[in-house]
């Protein structure tokens, strides 16, 4: 395992000296047990959630206080992009005695903390958690793990313990920067509204930021709740041309829409790549097939889950006292962008 001198387990010796009052008042709190005053109980609970205590739900079961098991924590399982990322954990794990337990929290950061504290508690051997944006207290419980903690999927920010995935701020950027290299000038976003949807909303800024250096800015936006799909693709796009028909180029930070986005397109009779330019993200090979192949960002979940269990079985070594591993996206101009013309692109 990590041999971070960063991982310690809390105990609850911490947790009475914060809270004032001796480890057996704590340890009847934390059970639920006890005649213990309303007040004494308030401040034993405020103590551990500021401290990122657990309590431990295998207390003398086991010799080493852990089960060979990995907590993985997910926004969702709908979404193809987590599904991906956990076979490739798995494919990591698979000569390993660790085995993972997943759950899903719907993009809401209370039910990420509810979830965690429930899978710290009791004592996995590791942890990989989507994203780098957690609530304070799901902050501390991850430092106070004294495991091996993996934030995967994004490196833009501070994490925990140590981080794994691309730059969606980057991988945007440089989406943004290929469509003014091939001469789109009005542009369209379709987007999400999911406010925890973090990487989404990197991508978009990096999209942005890009276009704005060329003195562009977006022309229309459309954004939607829900689940991706291509239906959802299909009604967003119609009400974006709907409303603004002289478009020449569409952003989608979903591969699903952006492909529901295409058929409508080519529905229309619309000119898919030299009339107007779309790309998705996520490079998702189920869109094989379809008539075009929608240019989009390979964001390389697979490798950062395999890259996830080499840190959390400590068969990868960290080169300084930066513990991101950043991978590198592949941008895929498929069928629907124009060529470059500074290149010899086949497409």
């Amino acid at each position: 395992m990590s041999d971070n001198p960063r991982r310690r387990s809390l105990t609850l010796r911490d947790v009475s000296e914060a809270a004032g009052v001796s480890e057996m008042t704590v340890s009847r709190v934390l059970r639920g047990r006890g005649d213990v005053s309303e007040r004494t109980r308030a401040k034993v609970e405020a103590a551990a959630r500021a401290l990122g205590y657990v309590p431990n739900k295998i207390a003398g079961a086991l010799a080493s206080q852990r089960v060979n098991l990995v907590g993985v924590i997910v926004p969702s399982l709908s979404n193809l992009v987590f599904p991906e990322m956990l076979a490739g954990l798995q494919d990591g794990l698979e000569d390993t005695p660790l085995q993972p337990v997943v759950g899903a929290t719907d993009y809401d950061p209370a039910k990420e903390e509810r979830t965690l504290f429930e899978m710290l508690s009791w004592r996995p051997s590791g942890v990989v958690i989507a994203g780098l944006e957690h609530t304070a207290p799901a902050r501390a419980m991850l430092a106070a793990a004294g495991v091996p903690v993996v934030e995967v999927m994004d490196v833009d920010g501070d994490p925990v313990d140590a981080a794994v995935g691309i730059s969606h701020w980057r991988a945007g950027y440089q989406v943004g920067r290929e469509i003014v290299a091939r001469g789109y000038r009005r542009i369209g976003v379709i987007g999400t509204k999911v406010d925890g949807d973090h990487r989404a909303r990197k991508r978009l800024e990096g999209v942005e930021r890009a276009l704005a250096e060329a003195g562009i800015g977006i022309a229309a936006r459309a954004d939607y709740a829900g689940v991706s799909g291509f239906g959802k693709g299909r009604e967003m796009t119609a009400a974006l041309l709907d409303g603004a028909p002289d478009l020449d180029f569409i952003f989608y930070t979903n591969d699903l829409t952006g492909a529901g986005g295409m058929l409508l397109c080519l529905e229309r009779g619309l000119d898919v790549g030299e009339g107007i330019g779309l790309v998705g993200f996520n490079g998702f090979t189920l869109l094989d097939g379809l008539p075009r192949k929608l240019a989009t960002v390979d964001s390389r979940r697979r490798e950062a889950g395999q890259m996830a269990a080499r840190i959390i079985t400590g068969s990868w070594e960290f080169d300084g006292s930066d513990r991101r591993v950043e991978l590198t996206p592949h941008f895929l101009a498929g069928d629907t962008m124009r060529t470059r013309p500074d290149s010899n692109e086949a497409g």
